[in-house]
């Protein structure tokens, strides 16, 4: 997870007109939520995956193929994004990776994704498609092609975002051939969407409301779509993005989401990081006003993690506290 300065200057130029929020119908189908281990006296990973099942989470990601997360998912009925970083790893030898990290689950462990890097930057990303393209064959060659490979970006992988039709991407050269992949393999973009950062970025000159899908005075007409939230508009220039390298049918998955209830942050509280989560949760089985339909959501993050470097507020975006595995706030996904 990282800052996401892109969108700062784009939604504070367009608070535009004033609106309302649409109402919001409750289907949670499409949410997921990220499981990070940068904390100290968190749940072991057997009790983790019972928390989830007991809140009828039916996704996760997690941010490497860690063996005793993998066995404690065996049988579990749960959905898992798995990360790989190590690029290099994946392009000289995939086929070792797929022995190692998913053979010896394919039974009983329900691979939904894996995310060739998180949010790569410099010189490294002239290795994602080529580790991609490496992953994908390897997994085919073993017997489990029904397994996408995709990568994880964050927003400032748009050059241009305001409004959301001229959604751009800052690297077409590295971007556009992978889009391009995931339109041949029929896998989804990843994304890391944050409205919080861009608010926090902006210096709280983004309407709050419009910031945590509230009754809002700011709105967003971009050709005659309505945008009544950050969130969609996020999105929604990620979408035009890829449609400008000629791919319009790539599916956008939120790989995560989230806003912190402490460390200092402007916005940082308990009660806006209930009502941002709470609000996505009934919110992203309506789609985007691009794309409508369910969009699959992960949340960031299952557990507040005191190791996590970086800003206060990256240490408190947990719905849960790992000690005792007590909610943070109160939310519900059903």
């Amino acid at each position: 997870m990282a800052g996401q300065h892109g969108l700062a200057t784009m939604i504070a130029a367009a608070a535009l007109l004033i609106g309302a929020l649409a109402s919001i119908p409750t289907g949670v189908d499409s949410i997921g939520v990220c499981y990070g281990t940068q904390g100290d006296g968190l749940p072991s990973a057997a009790d983790v995956v019972q928390l989830y099942q007991s809140k009828r989470i039916g996704a996760m990601r997690i941010y490497s193929p860690d063996a005793t997360i993998l066995q404690a998912l065996r049988g579990s009925g749960i959905d898992v994004i798995v990360d790989e970083t190590n690029l290099d790893a994946l392009i000289s030898n995939a086929a070792a990776w797929v022995q190692a990290n998913i053979q010896p689950y394919k039974d009983d462990v329900n691979f939904r994704y894996i995310a060739v890097g998180n949010e790569v930057e410099g010189s490294d990303t002239q290795k994602i498609l080529p580790a991609m393209q490496s992953l994908a064959g390897a997994l085919s060659a073993a017997g489990f092609g029904d397994i996408k490979v995709s990568t994880a970006v964050k927003m400032s992988v748009l050059s241009t975002s305001s409004p959301p039709s001229s959604g751009a991407f800052a690297e077409p050269s590295v971007m556009g051939p992978v889009v391009r992949f995931l339109a041949g393999s029929g896998a989804p973009l990843l994304a890391n969407v944050y409205p919080y950062f861009a608010y926090r970025d902006a210096g709280g000159s983004i309407d709050l409301g419009f910031s945590l899908f509230k009754q809002s005075s700011t709105t967003v007409n971009d050709n005659g779509r309505v945008y009544t939230n950050l969130f969609d508009a996020m999105v929604d220039a990620v979408y035009s993005a890829m449609e400008k390298e000629g791919e319009s049918g790539v599916p956008i998955v939120v790989s995560e989401s989230g806003w912190p209830s402490d460390g200092g942050g402007l916005g940082a509280s308990v009660d806006n990081a209930r009502t941002y989560n709470q609000n996505l949760i009934n919110h992203v089985s309506n789609g985007t006003p691009k794309m409508p339909g369910p969009l699959e959501t992960y949340i960031f993050a299952m557990f507040n993690e005191n190791g996590k470097p970086g800003d206060e507020t990256e240490k408190h975006f947990g719905l849960f506290n790992g000690q005792d595995k007590s909610p943070v706030y109160p939310i519900s996904f059903s």
